[in-house]
C-alpha cells in the first residue's frame, strides 16, 4: 500500500518553538505482549533525508526489517535502547514501565535532547522532559520511524533468542504476543519465567490461574491484557 514517507517537520517545528537542538524520536514495542520486556528506542537523526523506504517498522515487510536496521544504526546521528522487564512490568504497570525504558533510553544517548517525539496520543513520559506527542508519528516522523525500526529488530531478536530455551512457544515468530500456538503452549505447559504474571491471559488458564499476580493500576484500565 502506498504511503508518505516521514518527515522532519515536527523536529523543525520543535527548533523553532522551543530552540531545540537535539530531538529524540521515541517509539515502543512490546507494550502488548504476554511476554518479554517492553523495549523503547529513542533516536536522534538531525535534519537529513531519511533512507529509502523507512516508515513505521510494521509496515515494512519483515524480511526487510532487520537490513533497514542494520542502515539506521550507521545512518542516525546516535540512538540508544532502554528495556523495562516482565518483573518491572509486572510490578509497576505498563505506563510506569514504558517511562522507565524510555528514560533508560533517552539517558543511554551521548548527549541529552532538548525535546523529545513521542509515537502515540499519551505522554507517558512526562517532566522534566519537553514532549511532543503525535499520533502515528512512527508514520511520519523521521526520528520516531527509526525508533520504530531498531526497536522493533532489536526485541525480535532478543525474543527469538528466548524461544531457543521455550520451543513450543514459538517466540522467534510471535515475539511474544498472542498467537494460536503461542496461546495452546500456554494452556498446556503454563507461563514461561519471561511471561508477565498480571496480564489477564491467566483468567482463561484455570490450570495456571493460581500463579496469576495481582497490582492495583495507578489509573483505572492502564493495565493492558489482552483476554483470549
Amino acid at each position: 500500500m502506498p504511503y508518505e514517507p516521514p518527515t522532519h517537520s515536527v523536529e523543525r517545528s520543535l527548533r523553532a518553538t522551543l530552540g531545540a537542538k537535539i530531538v529524540a524520536g521515541v517509539d515502543e514495542v512490546g507494550r502488548g505482549a504476554w511476554a518479554g520486556p517492553v523495549t523503547v528506542c529513542a533516536a536522534v537523526t538531525g535534519l537529513r533525508r531519511a533512507p529509502e523506504g523507512l516508515t513505521d517498522s510494521k509496515l515494512i515487510p519483515a524480511p526487510r526489517r532487520a537490513p533497514m536496521a542494520a542502515l539506521l544504526a550507521d545512518w542516525v546521528t546516535s540512538y540508544a535502547l532502554g528495556h523495562a522487564s516482565v518483573e518491572e512490568v509486572d510490578t509497576l504497570g505498563m505506563t510506569a514501565s514504558l517511562r522507565l525504558a524510555a528514560v533508560r533510553a533517552l539517558e543511554g544517548l551521548p548527549e541529552r535532547p532538548d525535546a523529545v517525539i513521542l509515537d502515540g496520543k499519551h505522554d507517558y513520559l512526562g517532566g522534566p522532559w519537553r514532549v511532543r506527542t503525535v499520533i502515528k508519528g512512527d508514520q511520519s516522523c523521521v526520528a520516531v520511524a527509526a525508533a520504530s525500526v531498531i526497536a522493533k529488530v532489536q526485541r525480535d531478536a532478543a525474543m527469538a533468542e528466548l524461544g531457543a530455551e521455550h520451543p513450543p512457544f514459538r517466540f522467534a515468530d510471535n515475539a511474544g504476543y498472542p498467537s494460536p500456538v503461542h496461546r495452546a503452549a500456554l494452556e498446556e505447559l503454563g507461563p514461561t519465567p519471561h511471561h508477565r504474571l498480571s496480564w489477564s491471559y491467566l483468567d482463561a488458564l484455570p490450570r495456571w490461574r493460581h500463579l496469576k499476580k495481582v497490582r492495583a493500576p495507578a489509573n483505572p484500565g492502564e493495565q493492558l491484557g489482552f483476554d483470549f
